[in-house]
């Protein structure tokens, strides 16, 4: 018991493997399948964090983990939209290339002794790509035209406003670390 939120981390690495196969797979209410195991993945998100801060203790393993589900289980729901024609590469790549460098730096600042906790930004990013991800979701499962049909406009602007939004998010954290940043590197090689 003491490391189930450690056991919803894991299981949201299992569950974005399902997701993604459902995502291809072509059989009546495949997809739909896929947007409930999304939509449990991301409860576990919140669950995980929820018990490990106020009943179970936060480990070294849930620190590195947990994020790299998140990221996971996102990336890899972008990533299958663009094989079913509902977003472009290029703004999945701005995405995948935010994330991996947020995490990256944040598990550097972390090995440095300095928690960074996710900003107002990064808060307002995760809900717009949880948002998008779902609408995405939707399109597929239910094609009417008020929603992001796979080669719509709507889909495409609904991808360049969450790619934009998602760099914007990354670009204010840097900008917001960076003395933090510059101090430790120089202090470093002093």
């Amino acid at each position: 018991m003491k490391s189930l939120p450690n056991h919803l981390t894991i299981s949201r690495f299992w569950m974005t493997a399902v997701m993604m196969v459902c995502m291809t797979l072509d059989f009546p209410y495949a997809r739909i399948a896929a947007l409930v195991i999304f939509v449990v993945a991301s409860i576990t998100d919140a669950l995980d964090g929820y018990l490990a801060r106020n009943f179970f203790g936060c480990t070294s393993f849930g620190k590195l983990m947990d994020p790299l589900a998140d990221k996971v289980l996102v990336c890899a729901a972008f990533i299958g939209f663009v094989e079913l024609d509902s977003l472009r590469a290029w703004m999945v790549v701005l995405i995948i290339a935010r994330e991996f460098m947020v995490t990256g730096m944040r598990l550097l600042m972390i090995e440095k002794g300095i928690v960074m906790p996710a900003g107002p930004w990064g808060k307002v990013k995760t809900t717009v790509q949880m948002l998008a991800i779902c609408l995405y979701f939707f399109g597929l499962i239910w094609p009417m035209e008020f929603l992001p049909v796979p080669g719509s406009t709507f889909s495409w602007w609904l991808g360049l406003g969450t790619a934009l939004l998602t760099a914007w998010s990354g670009v204010v954290y840097f900008w917001q670390q960076r003395h933090t940043i510059w101090e430790k590197e120089q202090g470093g090689n002093g």
